[in-house]
């Protein structure tokens, strides 16, 4: 039975011309964004006009550059990574799982950083802009977990842990209550005592070249792209639906509100990404 979100005619046609499109597609490259995993809690970064809805997040030069910008980064990220680790894959992740299982997607990139997909299941992934729950250093490369960081963080400052928190942000950040940066003790490498990032992309910093490589190659192999919960804003995301539409490829997308390829797609759906996907999957899968 289709979901009572689809008693408006034309959003009833739009699934339905979704359906057939991905019956049409034996190899579908997906495209995942902030909006599918809003309904797993964590928020996205923008509203339903592609407008930033926070402080733009932190920049890389000045996390690199500024030891008070990671001071205050870690001691943000110390409080909001507990709703990230707690979060569950949701109905979207687990529609794109099972429709990989199935045969119909042939591969998924995901601007999130989060890790639901995987946790879904999904195997064949891309995690375009890294994953939150890897440390890098940036001295001398080594990784790891942040579970093992954030037991550092926590032992070396024990009065934030108990910050009230008033927002909380897509990528982990928060904004407590009356902390204070300045006397948060951030941990160097053990290794080599370099300064440690979490294992994600930040705002002015490239995605490797070697991902985005073996991205576009997938992209080649596939018959159609399908765009889940993105707006498209950055760059990173939307070269995708570009390349698509450069090589004669399909594309749909499922989003909420508007999006930097609103005039370039075949289809689009307008409702949640939860709904449309379990859905899709219930009647394919």
């Amino acid at each position: 039975m289709a979901s009572e979100a689809y008693v408006d005619p034309v959003e009833t046609a739009a699934f339905d011309a979704l359906k057939s499109f991905l019956v049409a597609s034996r190899r579908l490259f997906v495209l995942t964004g902030a909006g599918c995993s809003t309904e797993s809690g964590i928020p996205d970064y923008r509203d339903t006009n592609g407008e930033w809805k926070h402080q733009r997040p932190v920049m890389f030069q000045e996390f690199v550059q500024s030891a008070a910008t990671r001071r205050r980064y870690w001691a943000r990220s110390l409080i909001g990574w507990r709703r990230v680790a707690a979060a569950l894959p949701n109905r979207a992740h687990v529609a794109l799982a099972r429709m990989e299982d199935s045969g119909l997607v042939h591969h998924l990139v995901t601007q999130n950083v989060d890790g639901l997909h995987h946790r879904a299941g999904s195997r064949k992934v891309t995690d375009l802009h890294g994953r939150l729950d890897v440390v890098e250093c940036l001295a001398c490369g080594e990784l790891t977990s942040r579970e093992d960081f954030q037991d550092r963080l926590e032992s070396r400052n024990p009065a934030a842990t108990h910050a009230a928190v008033d927002v909380v942000k897509p990528d982990g950040d928060v904004e407590p209550e009356g902390m204070d940066y300045d006397v948060f003790d951030v941990p160097a490498c053990r290794r080599c005592d370099g300064v440690l990032k979490p294992g994600v992309v930040f705002f002015g910093e490239p995605v490797p070249r070697v991902r985005v490589g073996s991205a576009f190659a997938r992209l080649e192999e596939a018959d159609a792209l399908l765009i889940v919960g993105s707006s498209l804003m950055v760059f990173s995301g939307y070269r995708f639906a570009r390349a698509a539409a450069r090589i004669g490829k399909p594309v749909a997308l499922i989003n909420l509100g508007r999006t930097r390829a609103d005039g370039e797609v075949s289809l689009k759906v307008t409702a949640p990404c939860g709904d449309v996907l379990a859905d899709l999957a219930q009647r394919l899968v």
